[in-house]
């Protein structure tokens, strides 16, 4: 007789996201990966409708809470009838507010709590308190996942026993990316008032700790340099206007553009010559592997797990954070090479698309769960 069959896994995430960003593709395309070994579900508080909506449409069920999370033991008591009901093999958290929430729940319900650590921007004073209580919270949690080596050593300094940290990276599905389509070339050179020689794609959300002040700066200094330089930014935020008025006051109203949000940045990023990230802090930028995936060279600060991805000099160039010079330097270089660019192009493409797959990240996530779990 054959050996019975086993139950897959049931995981549950519990996030609280009003956006589909980096870590929500992340926690998506680590679904579809476990497919089949593990049934994975979410649950998200009230402000969550757009991710809730993503996950349907990926086939996976999602459920959203009626707490906001205020008062805490109400929503304590709400995921932990969740967790009864349900009751899945491992609760897996993503923030500060599923963190806590998450922790008191499984703790009463007798589930694991495992939480992913995405990385700490401390962008201002109430996220910076937020992620202070996050970092004692921690401390509770079965096992602690973070996204780089980098933000795994932040999580060693704040507390947490290294016996429960775990590396796992973040990935990237590249088969979402195609060649680059003359069409979305077009649509790039259709933001600026005249065609420009070469564009620099930068994204992300418009906030404090992603540098965008440092990108307008150094974009004037390659503009000073190379006139047919162009940047265009995507992404939303609360530092827009103050972005804008930036743009205005260097005088780059024809070669800098804010795209805003959008939804189609897989099929643009590849039709760049050039992708930048200005950023001050970051746990593993999923935009970097995007880049890297549909074979854009890439000048990046050397924050967080940036330096894990992409190696100086081989796919792209790493500059300290807050030094638009030598951003500005990076970027001239590549802009003025273009077969080298294209070289560095597809290295970064060779080495995101055999280290960063969903694949391996799906496997590192079982052997975890069977290292911690019963």
């Amino acid at each position: 007789m054959g050996q019975p069959a086993t139950r897959p896994r049931v995981v549950l995430h519990l996030v609280a996201s009003p956006f589909v960003g980096g870590p929500e593709r992340q926690m998506l395309g680590l679904a579809v990966a476990q497919g089949g070994v593990e049934r994975t579900l979410f649950l998200g508080f009230p402000e969550g409708k757009a991710l809730d909506e993503r996950v349907r449409a990926a086939g996976f069920e999602s459920h959203l809470l009626a707490s906001t999370g205020r008062p805490l033991r109400r929503a304590v008591r709400e995921v932990e009838d969740f967790l009864r009901r349900i009751h899945p093999d491992v609760l897996v958290t993503h923030g500060y507010k599923p963190d806590l929430v998450g922790l008191l729940a499984a703790r009463r319900a007798g589930v694991p709590q495992l939480a992913v650590s995405h990385g700490w921007t401390g962008a201002t004073f109430r996220v910076r308190l937020n992620e202070a209580l996050d970092k004692l919270v921690l401390r509770g949690a079965r096992r602690v996942v973070a996204v780089s080596h980098r933000q795994g050593q932040r999580v060693k300094e704040a507390g947490i026993r290294g016996d429960r940290v775990v590396v796992i990276q973040n990935a990237v599905d590249a088969s979402r990316f195609a060649p680059a389509e003359d069409a979305a070339r077009q649509e790039l050179e259709a933001f600026f008032p005249s065609r420009p020689d070469r564009i620099v794609i930068a994204a992300g959300r418009l906030s404090p700790e992603k540098g965008f002040e440092d990108l307008v700066a150094a974009a004037r200094m390659v503009v000073d340099r190379l006139p047919g330089a162009a940047f265009l930014l995507v992404g939303d935020g609360p530092l827009r206007e103050r972005l804008a008025a930036a743009v205005r006051a260097a005088g780059l109203e024809g070669n800098f553009a804010l795209a805003g949000f959008r939804g189609d940045l897989d099929r643009l990023l590849p039709a760049a010559d050039l992708f930048v990230q200005s950023s001050h802090t970051e746990g593993l930028p999923n935009v970097v592997l995007e880049a890297g995936a549909c074979a854009v060279p890439m000048v990046a600060t050397d924050v967080g797990g940036t330096g894990e991805v992409l190696e100086d000099g081989r796919g792209g160039f790493l500059v300290p954070p807050g030094d638009p010079a030598r951003l500005a330097a990076r970027v001239v270089e590549v802009l003025s090479d273009p077969e080298g660019a294209r070289r560095m192009g597809e290295e970064a493409r060779r080495r995101i698309r055999s280290d960063f797959t969903f694949a391996s990240k799906a496997a590192a996530y079982r052997r975890m769960y069977e290292e911690c779990l019963p």
